[in-house]
């Protein structure tokens, strides 16, 4: 299972050999020991960025693939290049492609921390927790409802099990596979934002910023196909439920 990467797009524009030397070349290396190993089965953590700025909506998996930002290339030369392995080195391979990962496991034990942190529902619930003046808005023209980017959130622990699932499949033979992983719904940075008020109670100030390069407007997944083909289906599937598990784990994480 292969989830190391880079993967700020913002970042990606500004430095792109970084990212193509960090999530392509370095993946060259670990496939050429993979198939001088025999090593036949390999999982792969894609992106939903590798669609770019979408022409229809929710994206299914052959939606035609334009990433906006080197991170997007990087990850659909990946996944290219598991394909011609897969043809000329029998390498049997599944690519899921993430769209927004967040929440955090019931228990609270394990939550979402990243050092500088990038991603926006933590970063919101910094806020709320008093260790972050304010939550930056990226942009508030885009062409959506209220202005704001609208994007597809998934549960930690559903992720999980689809990656489980996708190893199981493997397992049984399957040789390839490429499946979005989302709740097929999406939620604009306002609507996190709000939702992040009314569970945590907190005002949560926020200011609005310029656009990011790189950011599509709409990411929203379809995830019919990993429902039908691997018997995948989200047990976290409202917003709501995905924020109120960050919550309860920043609260343990960030006490005092």
């Amino acid at each position: 299972m292969h989830f190391a990467a880079f993967i700020e797009v913002g970042e990606s524009v500004q430095f792109p050999l970084k990212y193509y030397r960090n999530n392509v070349a370095a993946t060259i290396n670990l496939i050429e020991s993979m198939v001088q190993n025999d090593v036949k089965k390999f999982l792969f953590s894609s992106s939903a960025a590798v669609y770019g700025e979408p022409i229809s909506s929710p994206i299914t998996e052959d939606h035609p693939c334009r990433p906006t930002s080197p991170y997007g290339q990087t990850k659909l030369i990946v996944e290219k290049l598991l394909e011609e392995s897969r043809v000329a080195h029998k390498l049997n391979y599944i690519a899921l492609r993430y769209f927004n990962a967040a929440g955090a496991d019931p228990s609270a034990a394990i939550g979402e921390l990243h050092s500088p942190e990038s991603h926006l529902i933590p970063l919101i619930l910094q806020v709320a927790s008093g260790k972050r003046d304010a939550i930056s808005i990226f942009g508030t023209d885009h062409l959506t409802p209220d202005g704001t980017c609208i994007r597809d959130y998934i549960h930690v622990n559903d992720l999980v099990a689809a990656h489980l699932l996708s190893l199981q499949a493997l397992q049984n033979g399957a040789n390839h596979g490429v499946y979005n992983l989302g709740n097929s719904k999406g939620s604009s940075v306002h609507e996190v934002i709000e939702s992040a008020r009314r569970i945590t109670g907190k005002h949560i100030p926020s200011v609005e910023v310029g656009r990011r390069p790189g950011d599509p407007a709409v990411l929203v997944a379809s995830s019919v196909k990993a429902r039908q083909e691997i018997g995948w289906k989200p047990q976290y599937e409202t917003l709501d439920a995905i924020i109120e598990s960050a919550w309860r784990w920043h609260q343990r994480e960030f006490k005092g």
